[in-house]
């Protein structure tokens, strides 16, 4: 009797398919995520402001009242005309005025004289074109010897609180956010000897502290 050989054992397909699966699972993942949240974000934001922006407009403004369904962002529309027209009116001279006699008239109630002034300063110096807040990244040695962090390089102190540091030397002041959420930190002064300025637009940073140092600067660039 011829002993035939042994069949040859069939390729086993299943780690493969189940390999397939998973990697076409966090692809999906990494294609709807981002699109999911940047949705999320629109229509919350959106919400927001028409909620915030309705009971300022007349009702024969809204096209919800003309039309069978909801339109989102008419809000956002309506207070980015509305923004737009009022910067055009403080520009000139009549609007400049108003915004004298208004600020004259907050400036005599000693309770909301202090908030106005300290919340107009911030967000001219945020907000301002010629403002250098927050346009340099740099790198500081904490929280400890040969440990980096990201910060952001706002303004140098005034002259009175650089009269007042004991190190001798120029200062700046420096926000070192926090990940994942930039918008919380630690801010303080520091010698400018003690920063290591770095090219790295802000908007980068941001991401690379959101992400945890997922997203690297330069990664998109090509060349």
């Amino acid at each position: 009797m011829i002993n035939e050989p042994p069949p040859s054992p069939t390729p086993e397909l299943k780690p493969a398919f189940g390999s397939g699966i998973r990697t076409w699972f966090l692809t999906g993942i990494v294609v709807a995520g981002p699109l999911a949240v940047t949705v999320w974000l629109v229509v919350w934001f959106s919400g927001t402001v028409d909620s915030l922006v309705r009971p300022l407009v007349p009702p024969q403004l809204w096209p919800d009242n003309y039309l069978p369904v909801r339109v989102p962002g008419t809000g956002v529309v309506l207070a980015f005309f509305g923004l737009t027209l009022l910067g055009f009116l403080t520009a000139n001279l009549a609007g400049r005025s108003l915004i004298r006699f208004s600020e004259r008239l907050l400036d005599r109630i000693p309770a909301v004289r202090g908030v106005y002034k300290g919340v107009k300063q911030v967000f001219e110096t945020l907000f301002s074109q010629s403002g250098t807040s927050f346009r340099k990244v740099g790198l500081i040695e904490y929280p400890g010897p040969g440990l980096w962090s990201v910060v952001l390089i706002s303004t140098p102190p005034s002259p009175i609180i650089a009269h007042a540091l004991p190190d001798a030397g120029d200062h700046v002041s420096v926000f070192l956010p926090c990940a994942p959420n930039p918008t919380t930190g630690f801010w303080f002064y520091l010698p400018v000897e003690k920063i290591r300025e770095i090219d790295v637009s802000v908007d980068e940073a941001f991401k690379l502290i959101m992400s945890a140092g997922v997203i690297q600067p330069g990664q998109n660039k090509t060349g």
